[in-house]
């Protein structure tokens, strides 16, 4: 029972850290130690799993595929998501500095603990490395697109962001703001309980989780080092997304909603309360990946 309870504190993580853009899901679950169960635990939905549940082999459905671990981790992330959507809205409206703080702190620390997984620093898992930084950091000077709420494009972006919520450093969420429906899916759908939507966007989501999570697992079974050199670069441009002092520079009007295309960053020049609290939130970032590094370690 405190097994599945820690799985679903877990869980919870993952679901505040994936509705929070820029921030992955899929890094909570790295540094938590249960990110190559997960992975492998979806790539168990298979042929055989279907025959398991429609013969009513319940108990062998369930071992087969470690459903009690699967089922304490997405529930603690859909309880969070539904249950945070409005709070970071809030958030993000009226302590944009502080939120993003935290979260630079909390992936800045991720960088390191990711990347000391790594067992050797060759010159092909540098390479790798450095291929998976620029590929997450040209993500953020991309342009988001406007809002689409047609079916199959809901659909897709089920697809497309849950296997973006799976990659450490490659934010899901992020991933939507491109696409042009993050406030849609992850704000106003869910606010307003828009079963349509939800129930498309859920359906991709899981078609997506159970074709891509395949994948990951054959990388990450023969190519371990490789995989965790490329995530940890996902990790460490992404920090270009999550940095907190920027003001939107270039902004266009979509759908009557003003849609930011790109910010300027900047270094605070005053140490205000405003900075100061910002610092120790990043700080209390850092803290909190450093207390799970060492909790999970506790409890293996």
């Amino acid at each position: 029972m405190k097994k599945h309870f820690i799985l679903f504190l877990k869980g919870i993580a993952m679901g505040v850290a994936n509705v929070i853009p820029g921030v992955s899901g899929g890094t909570i679950a790295l540094i938590t130690e249960i990110y190559e169960d997960l992975i492998n635990s979806l790539k168990s939905f298979d042929l055989k799993a279907f025959k398991l549940l429609i013969t009513f082999k319940f108990k062998e459905f369930v071992e087969y595929t470690n459903f009690y671990f699967l089922a304490a981790i997405f529930g603690g992330s859909i309880v969070s998501v539904f249950s945070i959507a409005s709070l970071f809205k809030y958030l993000f409206d009226n302590f944009p500095i502080f939120i993003w703080a935290f979260f630079f702190g909390l992936i800045l620390a991720s960088v390191y603990f990711v990347g000391k997984r790594i067992t050797q620093w060759n010159f092909w898992n540098i390479f790798i490395f450095v291929f998976g930084t620029s590929v997450a950091l040209s993500l953020s000077f991309l342009s988001p697109s406007s809002e689409n709420d047609n079916l199959f494009y809901v659909f897709v972006c089920g697809i497309i962001g849950i296997s973006g919520m799976m990659l450490p450093g490659l934010s899901g969420s992020f991933i939507l703001i491109l696409m042009g429906n993050y406030e849609l899916l992850m704000v106003t759908a869910v606010t307003e309980l828009d079963i349509v939507l939800l129930s498309l966007f859920f359906l991709g989501s899981v078609f997506g989780l159970i074709s891509f999570s395949r994948i990951l697992s054959w990388v990450f079974k023969h190519y371990k080092d490789a995989t965790l050199a490329l995530l940890t670069g996902f990790i460490l441009g992404s920090l270009n997304i999550v940095w907190p002092w920027k003001e939107s520079k270039d902004t266009v009007l979509v759908n009557g909603q003003e849609k930011i295309l790109s910010y300027e960053r900047y270094l605070p020049t005053e140490f205000d309360s405003k900075t100061i609290i910002s610092f120790i939130l990043l700080l209390l970032g850092i803290l909190l990946v450093y207390w799970i590094e060492r909790f999970s370690l506790n409890n293996k």
